[in-house]
């Protein structure tokens, strides 16, 4: 890339961050799981509103307007009554269920503690996403297809494969701090991010020639966030929503 295009993509980046930094880009016309979560305050509730997080955006805000979150802080059985017939794609009632009951027995307030030790490691945000799949997994032996989708699995090898898309959103809302981002977390450095890769950023990074892998993958995730570094070094998901917006709303072709 010249450094006129780097220059031109910089400021195009800059500006299509800086218009979506607003609000307004969270509303019911524009359904966003971050609509939900901006209204929590019970840390285990704003990761539920991205654990879900997949599927048509407007069902996925419906599904979470539905629970009722209190019930995080109640006994199992009444969690059990609370979710009755509670169901959402590949999640029975059971499923929705036990991930309310992992997410009950943790406690409020001790996700961010657990994280901490995976990820000070090596300051690595997988590392700190896999201490806490280690910790739920101890806290809750259940498991299917569904309730394993949802928290998401430990690699079987050294290096994941999974982008942990849904991970990486949850930790962007509570590292960074804007209009749309929560900013909850104070002990995670911005700069260790990995953009939560979806469809939309992936697609949108490689028209725009940030991204040449063609694999939708973790590798192609760090790929992507090291592109964005170059333009801003300690905040590179400042980038991410926009990323996400221009290919949700379609506003490029790939190559263009």
């Amino acid at each position: 890339m010249s450094e006129k295009d780097f220059t031109g993509l910089r400021e195009r980046l800059e500006a299509e961050a800086a218009r979506r930094d607003s609000p307004d880009e969270l509303s019911l016309q524009r359904p966003d799981p971050l609509l939900v979560a901006k209204e929590l305050h019970d840390e285990r509730a704003i990761l539920l509103c991205s654990l879900f997080a997949y599927g048509n955006a407007g069902k996925i805000v419906e599904l979470l307007r539905s629970f009722d979150f209190s019930l995080l802080e109640k006994s199992e059985e009444e969690i059990r009554r609370g979710l009755c017939g509670s169901y959402y794609r590949f999640q029975t009632t059971e499923d929705v269920i036990q991930i309310f009951i992992t997410l009950k027995r943790l406690g409020n307030g001790e996700m961010e503690e657990v994280f901490l030790r995976g990820y000070l490691r090596e300051h690595s945000v997988v590392e700190g996403v896999f201490e806490l799949i280690k910790v739920f997994e101890k806290l809750n032996p259940y498991d299917s297809r569904g309730y394993r989708f949802l928290t998401g699995s430990l690699p079987k090898t050294s290096r994941p494969s999974s982008p942990y898309k849904r991970w990486m959103m949850f930790l962007r809302w509570m590292v960074r701090k804007d209009a749309l981002d929560l900013g909850r977390w104070s002990g995670v450095s911005r700069r260790d991010l990995i953009i939560p890769l979806d469809t939309h950023t992936f697609h949108t990074g490689r028209s725009l020639g940030l991204l040449k892998r063609k694999s939708y993958d973790w590798k192609a995730a760090v790929e992507l966030t090291e592109a964005l570094k170059k333009f801003s070094p300690d905040d590179p998901l400042k980038y991410d929503f926009a990323l996400y917006r221009i290919g949700q709303e379609r506003l490029l072709k790939e190559g263009s």
